[in-house]
C-alpha cells in the first residue's frame, strides 16, 4: 500500500510567555528553552522534528506577549485544534494565543516589518515582591522629561553600535526606528520602542542610558552622542532583562 505524503504547509503562531525561569527564546545546549519546548510539543503532533523561527531571539529573563513563530508541517490539523494541543503539552508560562495558515515562503523572522518592545521601570522606596520578575525597580525618582527628550532622538535611522552587547556579529547595526516613547503613570515608567529590528541587548542598553538621563547624571543630549560614538563604553548600563517584553510583531 502506497503511503500518503502529506502537503507541506506553513502554521504562523502568536505566542506569550513568562521568561522568568527560561534561557531565552533560542534553544541552548543546557537550560529549558521557548524554542525547545514548542518544538518538543511540534514534533508529537507531525510524528517528526520540527524546526521552529521565532520574530525576535528574546533573552533569559525577557517575556513576551505577541512573539510570533512559524513552522513547516504536514500535518492536517485545523488551527485552533493545533493551538489546544499546544498548550495542553506546554507549562502554564508559555501559552499559543493564535494558530493561523500563513501564506508559503511566510517566515517570523525574516517576513517581519517592525518589532515593538516595552520595557516597565518601577519607581519605589520598597520593592512590589509581586512585581518583582516584571520591572526594573529604581528607587529615586527620575526626571520623565529629560528621558523623553533623549528617546525622542532615537527616532530614524542610526547607526545603533553603541548599543550592542560586545562580541555581537551582525552585518550592519543600522536600525530604523519609528517610535521611541516614555510613558508614565502612578508608580511606573514604561519605555516603548519599535523599529525594523533591534541588535543584542539593544533595548535594555537604550533603557539603561535612559535612566542614567532620568537621574540627572547626564543631559537628554548625551543619547545623541552616544550613538554618534559608536561606542558601547559611553552608554549607560544594560537594564536588567525582568523588565522587557516583546509586545507586538508586525508584517508586509
Amino acid at each position: 500500500m502506497a503511503r500518503v505524503v502529506w502537503a507541506m504547509r506553513t502554521l504562523k503562531l502568536t505566542l506569550a510567555y513568562d521568561g522568568t525561569r527560561f534561557v531565552g527564546w533560542q534553544r541552548q545546549a543546557a537550560g529549558e528553552s521557548i524554542q525547545g519546548l514548542l518544538e518538543s510539543a511540534m514534533a508529537r503532533l507531525e510524528g517528526r522534528s520540527v524546526t521552529v523561527h521565532g520574530a525576535g531571539r528574546t533573552d533569559a529573563g525577557v517575556h513576551a506577549r505577541g512573539q510570533v513563530a512559524s513552522a513547516e508541517v504536514t500535518f492536517d490539523h485545523d488551527p485552533a485544534t493545533v493551538a489546544r494541543a499546544l498548550n495542553s503539552q506546554l507549562p502554564e508560562d508559555v501559552r499559543v494565543l493564535e494558530v493561523v495558515e500563513a501564506a508559503e515562503g511566510f517566515h517570523a523572522r525574516f517576513s517581519a516589518r517592525s518589532k515593538t518592545y516595552a520595557y516597565r521601570i518601577r519607581i519605589s522606596e520598597v520593592a512590589d515582591p509581586f512585581d518583582r520578575a516584571y520591572a526594573w525597580h529604581v528607587r529615586s525618582p527620575l526626571d520623565l522629561e529629560a528621558m523623553r527628550r533623549a528617546a525622542a532622538l532615537l527616532i530614524g535611522t542610526h547607526d545603533f553600535a553603541a548599543f550592542q552587547s560586545a562580541g555581537t556579529e551582525v552585518r550592519t547595526t543600522v536600525r530604523t526606528i519609528h517610535r521611541s516613547e516614555v510613558g508614565h503613570e502612578p508608580g511606573l515608567i514604561t519605555y516603548e520602542i519599535a523599529g525594523d529590528g533591534f541588535l543584542r541587548h539593544m533595548v535594555r542598553a537604550i533603557v539603561g542610558t535612559l535612566v542614567e538621563i532620568g537621574r540627572g547624571r547626564w543631559p537628554s543630549q548625551t543619547m545623541a552622542d552616544v550613538l554618534a560614538s559608536g561606542a558601547r563604553t559611553g552608554a549607560g548600563p544594560t537594564a536588567p532583562a525582568c523588565g522587557l517584553f516583546l509586545v507586538r510583531v508586525d508584517y508586509y
